[in-house]
């Protein structure tokens, strides 16, 4: 453990100590914050479910985009360095180095997410606020984000190239938030499989308030697969 957090901790340093993470954090609460306000005065009542409610005007189609782009330098930038090399030599597992790199992502965007805070405390101002969908709605923006990051963190360990590993976790990212949309042109049968599999479905449920496990163990079953095979890719990479 004692590892993991000290590759967590460069990798934190490594952003903030370049104009990354606060070009992530001040775009992401700005864009954010626009497409909220401009729900709740429309609807004219005090209610941030389109905080967390996925569609194509959410601040959820925004991780689809800070993932990829969070997590793309994360292996690829060290695999074309040359630095992956010195950094699996040292007394680290492969499952530490990810691990460590995964937790600094996750990290960052969930200080990204705990800063909106600020947008429900305003509203609560102007309305009575139901806490109870908030903080449901916060549970499922974090496993959310934590999905999407491990998608990235594990192309990121398939090229060296960042902004191949930003096309191609862009686009997985995408398909599993969109496929949402599509299951209503399907077949009952074939529609109920794409619906489960897409994380868009799964947010929309915290977004309505309900903490439900199957929701959880769908969001923390694919972040355990994607980290899996991004530490069998990584091994792969320096047999």
């Amino acid at each position: 453990m004692r590892n993991v957090l000290a590759i967590m901790k460069r990798e934190l340093r490594a952003y903030f100590d370049a104009p990354v993470a606060y070009i992530v954090l001040v775009a992401f609460l700005v864009v954010a914050g626009w497409m909220l306000f401009s729900q709740v005065f429309l609807i004219d009542r005090a209610d941030v479910r389109g905080l967390f409610a996925p569609s194509p005007f959410s601040p959820s189609l925004l991780l689809v985009i800070l993932a990829p782009a969070v997590t793309m330098r994360l292996v690829a930038e060290e695999r074309k360095t040359g630095t992956i090399e010195l950094l699996t030599t040292l007394p680290v597992t492969d499952t530490q180095v990810i691990l460590g790199k995964y937790l600094a992502a996750l990290g960052l965007l969930t200080i990204a997410l705990l800063a909106t805070l600020a947008y429900p405390i305003t509203i609560s101002f102007l309305g009575p606020l139901d806490w109870g969908p908030v903080l449901a709605g916060y549970v499922g923006l974090i496993l959310f984000a934590a999905a999407l990051l491990a998608i990235g963190v594990f192309c990121s360990t398939l090229t060296d190239n960042q902004i191949v590993a930003f096309i191609v976790a862009f686009i997985l990212c995408a398909a599993l938030y969109f496929v949402f949309w599509l299951q209503i042109l399907l077949p009952q049968s074939l529609g109920a499989i794409l619906e489960y599999a897409s994380v868009s479905f799964h947010l929309d449920n915290m977004a309505r308030g309900v903490i439900d496990t199957r929701d959880i163990v769908y969001y923390l079953s694919l972040v355990i697969a994607a980290l899996f095979l991004s530490v069998q890719s990584l091994s792969r990479r320096h047999a």
